[in-house]
């Protein structure tokens, strides 16, 4: 009955859902566009274009070399630019390296292959802990501050008002609109320090409007 799984083709199919499943649920419990089923398709198709370059009389190396390219068309559908920064960057790393994963089960390193999933979902779960712990110590933001007036005291009010908060600023640009001064400024500094000194920001007089990067 169960003659046909000891095909090792269909071993290196199976090997390949039971990986992109793995890797899937972190990305589907994290809601990423790439979910639980898309890693699974991914890992899957990598391991069957393998196999087929694999099969005949000739080995054709010509397919499998061709799916590095063909993946990084759908990495690079899944990066855009978000309304405050460039979203997707991890979700097109993860694209990438389940195709990797799945040509390495397609020539039958099940082991390897089992190992490498391991590695990715600690690092996607775990390492997404440690990233924020150092956003926690050193945090960047671009905020956008427009004031009142184009008094130029109240550059150094603000900025003084800033460094009170343990916030360090760095000035990127200025612009006039109208009768109001536009500052863009690169902030730097703890975590909490930022978000209490923006929410700080908004009681300003003197500021007209504020954006939040």
């Amino acid at each position: 009955m169960f003659e046909w799984f000891e095909d090792t083709r269909v071993q290196s199919i199976a090997m390949s859902i039971l990986c992109g499943a793995i890797v899937g649920f972190e990305r589907e419990y994290k809601n990423k566009s790439a979910g639980f089923r898309t890693v699974i398709l991914i890992c899957f198709g990598s391991t069957v274009f393998t196999l087929l370059s694999r099969m005949g009389n000739v080995s054709d190396d010509r397919i499998a070399a061709n799916i590095v390219t063909g993946i990084g068309f759908l990495g690079a559908g899944v990066i855009y630019q978000g309304k405050f920064s460039v979203q997707g960057l991890t979700t097109a790393a993860v694209i990438w390296s389940m195709a990797a994963i799945g040509m390495m089960i397609g020539f039958e390193e099940y082991s390897l292959g089992l190992l490498l999933t391991a590695i990715m979902a600690i690092v996607l779960s775990l390492f997404q802990k440690i990233e924020r712990l150092l956003a926690d110590i050193y945090f960047v933001r671009t905020i956008h501050v427009t004031f009142q007036d184009i008094a130029v005291s109240h550059l150094g009010e603000f900025e003084h008002f800033m460094s009170e908060h343990k916030v360090r600023l760095q000035r990127k640009g200025l612009e006039k609109k109208g009768q109001h001064l536009t500052v863009v400024y690169e902030v730097t500094g703890n975590r909490k320090n930022i978000r209490r000194a923006s929410e700080a920001i908004i009681s300003l007089d003197y500021v007209y409007a504020f954006n939040n990067m």
